[in-house]
């Protein structure tokens, strides 16, 4: 027996040992029994810092959080049956938005399945098809062939992870028991070959290191975009979400060479940055709720980089301009749902619009340079924004669009603002202008769900360093209910970060939706009332706690909570139903400030 336990030891050890010299630095984990022979030799090993969980769905956020920030993978650990489980939101959300994740499930070995063990479940494919692989770990021996074989699974299930597009990759370990490694004994009379699997390669190199190369187009295709977006009259140039902070520079580039509106969608990292913003527009969500002024805007060609935009206005205009020949540009994915698309160019978004900037050049100046057409977006995105700023200047009440607008103006240089999907984000993409600062935006939009947001945004926050700006956190309050044992996280890890709750007292999104039209059974099934305020919750996990009643004293809390340590809960109360009145009030100021005649 104690044989069969060295085996294990060995093995495992082997595994760890190539997650480190892969590049791995973090492994989130939850307590458990069955995982205790990969916890404990990852505890050991002096290359990885845990992140303990008390909740496996916290974990499973966080490390999604964590692997967003730092673009590239961490690890989550977990015991066998149900604790497993509870990692599926996290890995859909990774798998839809690219996050490279190593999931580590323990399990028990074949001979206790399907025999009434307790913690037992099929963990075989429990993710279904959202990981980019799955491997049911072979039992552990420490025979050469089988330590090469767990030195190669560990350097490839991180390399498939990172590999654009990046994503989930879940393997599930069987371990017998005693589950409690051993010290190592290492075979004496190796061969050169056999100590080579026992010891890993020389000076802490990978047993095999894989190359993933960034997707460049071909000449013909740079030429055709190219050719196409300088012979247009109406070029229109749209990026959605995506986490690429050096596209910024070429697309903006790209956009004033051909002195074409440029749309940025708050997620996309171009909407606040130092890259030139001559062509960009913010304002395109407040201007497109007014559908009269589509036929004015109508592009003849739309070239789109990122994940679909966030704005349900500029969706119905890009489908109300059907005709035009809509260019995608993604890496690997296929983000039209819109079914527009007349070309899908499967490349790197920054390379494709370095390598068209450069064809630019060698065709000439573009046919329409000039002309009315940036001027005429240029026009309406700034009545747009002043009409938007007069309403707001005026308004004796809160507000949920200038809430976002207030808290992104008080973000220092460097800073990071996370936004809860429902109405966060999209009062972000309604009323936050974007400006010269750099501000990283972030978001939960692969899969849009509202569960692990705490847990996400505070992964973010613990890859900051004293170099980088604070994170702020701005969620809903059906939100905030769903991930409140995510707040753990902060007190256990000494995180610094700020929540804004807006708390509406329900799901203050569906008021905006067609079911706010069936008052009978409204509140019951959408607006779903719960009562609660966060003050105990602060208490709770050890944070300081600040309830407002007007913007003006948001922004003050807001300004001071990012200037201290620690976990920093600020609430501010509005009202659904007088919130969806006020947005729509706006909108009807915008409406006529764009429709004027001059």
């Amino acid at each position: 027996m104690k044989a069969n336990e060295q085996a294990s030891s060995a093995y495992i050890n082997a595994f760890v040992d190539e997650l480190a010299r892969s590049g791995l630095r973090n492994v989130c984990i939850a307590p458990g029994s069955r995982s205790t022979p990969l916890a404990i030799t990852i505890a050991k090993h002096p290359s990885l810092k845990i992140w303990m969980h008390l909740d496996e769905r916290s974990a499973s956020f966080f490390a999604l959080g964590m692997a967003r920030a730092l673009n590239a993978p961490v690890a989550l650990l977990c015991t066998s049956g149900t604790a497993a489980a509870n990692f599926l939101p996290a890995v859909v959300e990774a798998r839809v938005a690219s996050v490279p994740l190593l999931v580590l499930t323990a399990d028990r070995p074949p001979e206790l399945r399907n025999i009434g063990a307790s913690q037992t479940i099929d963990q075989n494919r429990l993710y279904g098809n959202y990981p980019k692989s799955f491997t049911e770990v072979a039992l552990a021996e420490s025979s050469p062939d089988m330590l090469r074989y767990i030195r190669t699974l560990a350097c490839r299930s991180v390399a498939t992870a990172a590999a654009s597009p990046a994503g989930p990759v879940h393997l599930n370990f069987p371990f017998r028991e005693p589950l409690t490694p051993l010290a190592i004994s290492i075979p004496a009379n190796l061969s050169e070959g056999d100590a080579l699997a026992w010891h890993g390669r020389a000076e802490g190199a990978p047993w095999v290191t894989v190359a993933d190369e960034p997707s460049v187009p071909s000449p013909k295709t740079i030429h055709d975009i190219a050719s196409r977006l300088q012979h247009a009259k109406r070029p229109l140039l749209i990026c959605g979400p995506q986490c690429d902070g050096a596209l910024a520079g070429p697309f903006a580039a790209l956009a004033a060479a051909l002195d074409a509106p440029l749309l940025v969608d708050p997620l996309s990292q171009l909407r606040w940055g130092p890259h030139n913003h001559c062509a960009l527009i913010d304002r395109y969500d407040a201007v497109l709720h007014d559908r009269s002024v589509f036929s004015d805007l109508g592009p003849d060609v739309v070239f789109r980089v990122g994940a679909l935009p966030t704005s349900k206005p500029l969706l119905n205009f890009m489908q109300r301009n059907a005709a035009a020949h809509h260019v995608i540009v993604d890496a690997a994915h296929w983000p039209d749902p819109t079914l527009l698309a007349a070309q899908v160019v499967h490349a790197e978004p920054r390379l494709v619009c370095e390598e068209i900037l450069e064809q630019l050049g060698r065709l000439g100046e573009p046919a329409r340079m000039h002309t009315p057409w940036l001027a005429a977006w240029r026009r309406l995105d700034d009545r747009a924004g002043a009409a938007i700023r007069e309403y707001t200047d005026n308004l004796k009440e809160t507000f949920e669009g200038d809430v976002l607008a207030q808290i992104v103006s008080v973000i220092p240089d460097h800073g990071t603002i996370f936004v809860s999907s429902s109405m966060p984000v999209r009062d972000l993409d309604g009323f936050a202008a974007g400006d010269g600062r750099s501000l990283r935006v972030l978001a939960n939009r692969g899969a849009s769900g509202i569960d692990g947001v705490v847990s996400t945004a505070l992964g973010v926050a613990a890859t900051l360093d004293s170099n980088s700006g604070p994170l702020v956190l701005v969620i809903g309050d059906i939100a905030m209910y769903h991930d409140m044992n995510g707040l753990l996280a902060a007190k256990l890890h000494k995180l610094d970060a700020t929540i804004v709750v807006l708390n509406n007292d329900g799901g203050g999104i569906f008021s905006f939706l067609p079911q706010a039209a069936a008052p009978e059974h409204f509140e019951q099934l959408f607006g779903t009332p719960h009562g609660l305020q966060f003050d105990s919750a602060a208490a709770l996990y050890g944070a300081s706690y600040r309830k407002v009643d007007s913007v003006s004293s948001l922004r003050d809390a807001v300004a001071a909570c990012i200037k201290a340590d620690g976990l920093h809960i600020v609430e501010i109360r509005t009202d659904r139903a007088r919130n969806v009145q006020l947005h729509r009030e706006v909108w009807e100021r915008v409406a006529v400030a764009v429709t004027a005649v001059e």
